[in-house]
């Protein structure tokens, strides 16, 4: 299945992140925070949102750093997404 994001959207789907504590502590799924970078694989067109007109600034394959608490998660065939707008994403890391 393929997800096609609509306007600002962006799709994002998170990058593996270390389950050991630089001390060497394994931790547990249930106590790692919600990761905040992720590899984008899908974006919107842009357009004319809210009368101001938005030009995408990602593209597919980018790694961003988008805020914590933005975006809205789905599990497509298996892998877990995030749907974001342009605007919650912090910055492409290079």
């Amino acid at each position: 299945m393929k997800v096609k994001p609509l306007f600002d959207k962006i799709v994002v789907e998170s990058v593996e992140s270390e389950e050991k504590t630089k001390s060497g502590f394994i931790l547990p799924s249930a106590s790692q925070e919600k990761q905040q970078m992720a590899k984008v694989v899908a974006v919107g067109p842009g357009g004319i949102i809210d009368g101001k007109e938005i030009v995408m600034q990602v593209k597919v394959g980018d790694i961003v750093l988008y805020s914590k608490y933005s975006g809205s998660e789905f599990k497509v065939d298996g892998k877990e997404l995030t749907i974001i707008r342009q605007s919650d994403v912090l910055a492409i890391v290079e």
